[in-house]
Order: C-alpha cells, then sequence, then structure tokens
C-alpha cells in the first residue's frame, strides 16, 4: 500500500462497509452493474484526510448479494476495520469503453433537463441522482433557479421519453409532462 498526494481523475465504485471473519477479509457494496466487476478495476484508491491511499483487493468471494474482499497485507480483523466506511475510488481510466449509445451513471449527473413537451422546450431542472428500480433507472431531477420550477422529478431513463443525450452539450431532451 502507498499514499500519494496527486489526484488523478477518480470514480466512486463502491464502498468498504465491515470486517467479515478474523483474517482481515472485508465486505463491500459495488455499484458496478455487474457487482465483481469492481475488482477488475484496480488499484483501489481510499480517500483519507492525508491524501490517496491505494489498496489492492488480492482476493475475493461472493458473499449472498454482496462480496467480500481480502486486502493486500490485511490478514488481521482489527486492521481491516481501519478501512471499513470509507469510499473505493477508482481511475476512470480504467473503466471500459462505451458506445456512443450509452453512458455511464456518472456521466449523466449535472446535466441539465429539457421536455420537448407541449410543443416548447421547457428546463425541467438538473440531473441530481439515478434510481436503479428494477423495470429500468430513472432520472431524478432536481428544479433549480433557471428550470420551470423548483419541483423533483422522477424520469424513466428509457427510449420511451429520454429522446437524446447530449453529453459535449451537457443535456438531455426528454418527452415529459412538466405538469407530472
Amino acid at each position: 500500500m502507498t499514499s500519494t498526494t496527486s489526484t488523478p481523475e477518480m470514480l466512486v465504485v463502491g464502498r468498504i462497509t465491515t470486517v467479515f471473519g478474523i483474517r482481515g477479509w472485508l465486505k463491500v457494496f459495488s455499484y458496478t452493474e455487474n457487482i465483481e466487476a469492481i475488482v477488475d478495476y484496480q488499484p483501489w484508491w481510499i480517500n483519507l484526510p492525508g491524501g490517496l491511499k491505494q489498496l489492492v483487493a488480492d482476493d475475493f468471494k461472493r458473499h449472498g448479494d454482496g462480496l467480500v474482499v481480502h486486502l493486500q497485507g490485511v490478514d488481521d480483523r482489527d486492521v481491516a476495520r481501519d478501512w471499513c466506511q470509507h469510499d473505493i475510488l477508482v481511475e476512470k481510466s480504467l473503466l471500459p469503453s462505451l458506445t456512443s449509445a450509452e453512458h455511464y451513471w456518472h456521466q449523466l449527473v449535472g446535466l441539465q433537463v429539457f421536455s420537448q413537451e407541449q410543443g416548447a422546450e421547457l428546463r425541467l431542472g438538473i440531473v441530481d441522482s439515478l434510481l436503479e428500480t428494477g423495470a429500468n433507472d430513472v432520472l431524478v431531477v432536481r428544479g433549480d433557479k433557471d428550470s420551470i420550477d423548483r419541483e423533483e422529478r422522477l424520469i424513466p431513463y428509457s427510449e420511451e421519453f429520454v429522446v437524446k443525450v447530449d453529453l459535449s452539450d451537457c443535456r438531455i431532451d426528454v418527452i415529459w409532462d412538466p405538469n407530472f
């Protein structure tokens, strides 16, 4: 494990939650679509008061709906406890490339959302976050000072409602009734 003070472009991909057993294993909550993919994005980084600390997961197992991992050089429960309740960051460059029609969630957060409903372009707000519901993902859009109101809207992230995502223009065009 090494420390660094430089900050490459990072993305949170999971969280170390608690210890597992007595040999230094840790429970990990993965934000990746395939939860085991988090282990492919190595090394992991943890943001500590003194800077980023590098960790390497050298073994993992499925455990229920999650994962348990072993960190290189951590073989004691008390040592492992120091890593609990920390987000796992990885360099964005480690993520696989997507097609032009695909987007990572982190790319959508912060984009402006415009409705093409009622024959006019209405600014509904900004994507605050996304929710995974099982049926389809949902954009959580919060109104702000530049939108038609300050309402929060939950818009299904599907072809039926999302017309266009333009990352270079920082906008998403949707077909959505602003009164809904």
